[in-house]
């Protein structure tokens, strides 16, 4: 068993990944304007040619950002979630929660190793029209799994605590 500093260090890492998602979120959901912006008046305007870069640009930041807000939703309990039993308190909920997280952790691994081989295929691959290298939107899948792994595991050792100690007081 890790000592309690560890503990500590461990989950303040993990709140400045998490700060650090949510920033990045904000970031995605600002950059999309432009290029989405420029698509709407190239459609109505002759300023802009049709097929420029901006149909490409916003394709790769809206499978971030939505991966991101994923990220996200694992980690605050929104994401996966159907609450059938909103009653549930104490060992019973952490039970449940316990045995839900279980399908996110599979989620979690499956996204992490099918990912990678995903991004993995796009390695040397690029775009048709932006030329960006496509293993930059592909990377969204592992490191989704891989956040869902950490988030998830986080919040099912607070499950745990519960069921061996009973209702959570830290909270």
């Amino acid at each position: 068993m890790a000592p309690p500093g560890a503990r500590g260090v461990l989950r303040r890492i993990i709140a400045l990944y998490s700060r650090l998602l949510d920033l990045l979120l904000v970031l995605t959901v600002a950059v999309i304007i432009v290029p989405v912006t420029l698509q709407i008046f190239a459609r109505f305007t002759e300023w802009l040619p049709r097929y420029i870069w901006t149909e490409e640009a916003s394709r790769f930041l809206l499978v971030w950002m939505i991966m991101i807000g994923a990220m996200i939703g694992v980690r605050e309990g929104t994401h996966f979630t159907v609450d059938l039993f909103p009653k549930l308190t104490g060992r019973t909920r952490a039970a449940m929660d316990m045995l839900a997280g279980v399908f996110v952790l599979a989620m979690g691994a499956i996204f992490l190793w099918y990912g990678w081989e995903f991004t993995d295929f796009a390695w040397f691959r690029i775009s048709e029209l932006a030329e960006l290298p496509l293993w930059l939107i592909h990377m969204a899948w592992p490191i989704a799994g891989f956040t869902w792994l950490l988030f998830q595991g986080e919040r099912m050792w607070d499950d745990i605590q519960v069921l061996i100690h009973g209702e959570r007081t830290d909270a």
